[in-house]
């Protein structure tokens, strides 16, 4: 029987890539190149957008 998975919008700042990792362009002494691991700070490495009623809101 199939498993029925809520469909949860994607974040539209990272469409979906919520982790990417970001060449330096310098090498360790092994050979593999030193990387920057970068999280979407919207969603928080998720990957999803946050429901409109979860978010708060500050003001009027």
């Amino acid at each position: 029987m199939p498993v029925r998975l809520t469909n949860r919008p994607v974040c539209h700042h990272c469409d979906g890539f919520p982790v990417v990792s970001i060449t330096t362009g310098a090498r360790r002494r092994d050979g593999s190149r030193v990387l920057l691991r970068v999280v979407c700070p919207v969603c928080q490495g998720t990957g999803h957008a946050h429901h409109a009623a979860s978010l708060v809101r500050i003001g009027r």
